[in-house]
């Protein structure tokens, strides 16, 4: 967890601030997603809202459930892992779709998608599933 709780908290206050300033309108135009107007773009940015938060809420839950030693707290680091790992892949499927490869967009998608990555199998051996299903 020592290594990963920097990764928990930079991502979850990350997409904190993300949508404070998203829902205040504090992202300057120019740095604005292409067709950033677009009702269907707009709605299809919104839909992350609920994914982003569960990933946030069990990051958090998962360095609370640590700091209290509650062994939980590998359970909760896996699925925020995954989310965070989902969140990342499907933003990234839609600009590929669009053929849309702004970097301001993508690094911080790719981000999302690659670091879960450094960490599956750690906490996978964590919870004692890696042993057990391996056999």
């Amino acid at each position: 967890m020592n290594r990963l709780k920097y990764f928990f908290l930079v991502t979850d206050i990350g997409f904190i601030i993300y949508w404070f300033i998203t829902i205040f309108h504090m992202i300057p135009p120019e740095y604005l997603f292409k067709d950033y107007q677009n009702p269907i773009l707009v709605a299809w940015n919104w839909s992350f809202l609920p994914l982003d938060l569960l990933i946030s809420l069990t990051g958090f839950l998962s360095l609370y459930l640590y700091s209290k030693q509650k062994h939980i707290w590998k359970q909760f680091a896996f699925l925020s892992l995954i989310l965070t790992f989902c969140s990342g892949l499907q933003a990234l499927v839609f600009w590929t779709i669009r053929l849309d490869f702004d970097m301001s967009w993508w690094i911080p998608n790719l981000y999302l998608l690659v670091y879960p990555c450094f960490f599956f199998k750690g906490i996978w051996r964590e919870c004692g599933w890696y042993e057990t299903n391996m056999r």
